[in-house]
């Protein structure tokens, strides 16, 4: 899956102790090495290791909830074209 600005994830009751009990998280940014992200509700932001993030998706602790702004635009474009 590719990660890129915008995309929002759920985060698992097991660790929202480690994201200030914040239910989602935001993608800002992705260097390709490190993430950058924001915390709802004000709750904060942070940044992590890219293959952490990846980590987390596999055990099911971060779920997506939105894909990114650009996948969406596309997927609207190509309902347009069909």
């Amino acid at each position: 899956m590719q990660i890129e600005s915008g995309m929002k994830y759920q985060i698992s009751q097991s660790i929202k102790g480690n994201f200030n009990s914040a239910e989602s998280l935001t993608v800002t940014t992705n260097n390709g090495i490190t993430i950058q992200f924001t915390l709802e509700d004000g709750k904060g932001h942070g940044s992590m290791p890219l293959d952490h993030l990846n980590y987390l998706l596999k055990r099911s602790n971060l779920t997506p909830v939105t894909t990114s702004k650009r996948a969406l635009l596309n997927s609207d474009n190509e309902e347009k074209i069909g």
